[in-house]
């Protein structure tokens, strides 16, 4: 038989709505009574009703989160702060996965629509505002990493890859590196047009030999594929900067299964900052997104534009910083002149 709230009230000694406030974090408890409502809740094994709480407070507290495929690395730690600010607050996450498809992402609206979620955050660069419209036409507060400009019911995240990007270039200046290659992701999506971008004007602006710009997806084999047209070009680059580190890392696997020694011929810098980026051989120096932090902010912006009066929408920053590994060294024959920073 399916426990109910008040069993769990009786239990503690407190009112249903005592149970309800606990549960749902909306209203300061003692730590002493908010104690006794947990205990009660473990030893009943009581579960939530979520249809009750639709009844009783007019919505869910379900909050999606939409990525782009569960198997990039890139994404665990967005899930894990997104999904420890929601419980933080008492409430639950459906994760939904696009994987690029059009298709998908039509059945990912749906079912968003479908849980009656309160807001969410679309951490891929493949949805943009006219696949969500049915979202914010139905009250439900949407966040976007650098879509922008935010508005009712919509927030935005920047994430300031130029910051990170700027010191890279710096990096890879001060070893003595002039000539450069670029190797980013799809040109439709926006992250990897945003890094293109910023890396071609940050390039030129030092005066790098810009030898090869090569446009693809973000998996390791197109990192591979891509080495073997830079190892073609009549003079061969020294330095090379990835639109992530999955690329890098197919870069760099195909650059010694060539011969050509990391960093000694040529140097590499990632993207991201993911979890095996420490773990290359050699490790990866990279341009660190704080994702943790991103899943964070993520929810709290959701939290923030959904209880605001008017449900206006706000721009939030994220700054990206330069994580100096040892794949990136002196360029041949060329002397150090300042200290990298």
């Amino acid at each position: 038989m399916t426990t109910k709230m008040r069993e769990v009230a009786e239990r503690a000694g407190v009112s249903p709505a005592t149970v309800s406030r606990v549960l749902n974090k909306t209203q300061y408890i003692t730590p002493e009574t908010e104690k006794r409502v947990l205990d009660a809740v473990k030893q009943l094994n009581y579960h939530k009703n979520v249809n009750a709480l639709r009844l009783a407070t007019g919505h869910s507290n379900m909050f999606g989160l939409v990525i782009s495929e569960i198997a990039n690395p890139f994404f665990p730690e967005i899930i894990r702060g997104f999904q420890a600010a929601a419980w933080e607050q008492g409430c639950d996450v459906l994760l939904c996965n696009t994987e690029y498809s059009e298709t998908q992402t039509s059945a990912v609206i749906r079912k968003l629509l479908e849980a009656d979620v309160r807001g969410v955050a679309v951490m891929t660069s493949s949805l943009g505002k006219s696949a969500t419209a049915q979202l914010t036409a139905a009250g439900v507060g949407v966040l976007f990493c650098n879509l922008g400009p935010a508005e009712t019911l919509i927030s935005n995240i920047s994430i300031d890859y130029q910051h990170g990007i700027t010191q890279a270039i710096a990096h890879a200046r001060a070893l003595g590196h002039r000539r450069a290659a670029i190797l980013t992701g799809p040109k439709d999506n926006r992250k990897a047009s945003d890094i293109r971008r910023a890396l071609i004007a940050g390039l030129k602006a030092h005066r790098f030999t810009l030898d090869l710009v090569v446009e693809s997806n973000y998996r390791a084999d197109f990192g591979a594929s891509a080495i073997r047209k830079i190892l073609a070009l009549p003079q061969v680059p020294t330095v090379i900067f990835c639109g992530s580190d999955l690329i890098a890392i197919g870069a760099m696997n195909a650059l010694q299964e060539a011969g050509v020694s990391v960093p000694g011929r040529i140097s590499l810098i990632g993207m991201d900052d993911i979890s095996v980026s420490h773990l290359a051989r050699p490790p990866l120096t990279t341009i660190r997104v704080p994702r943790e932090q991103l899943g964070t902010m993520a929810f709290e912006a959701l939290q923030q534009m959904l209880k605001s009066k008017r449900h206006k929408g706000v721009e939030h920053s994220l700054k990206t910083e330069l994580v100096i590994r040892r794949s990136t060294a002196p360029a041949t024959g060329q002397r150090v002149l300042v200290a990298a920073g």
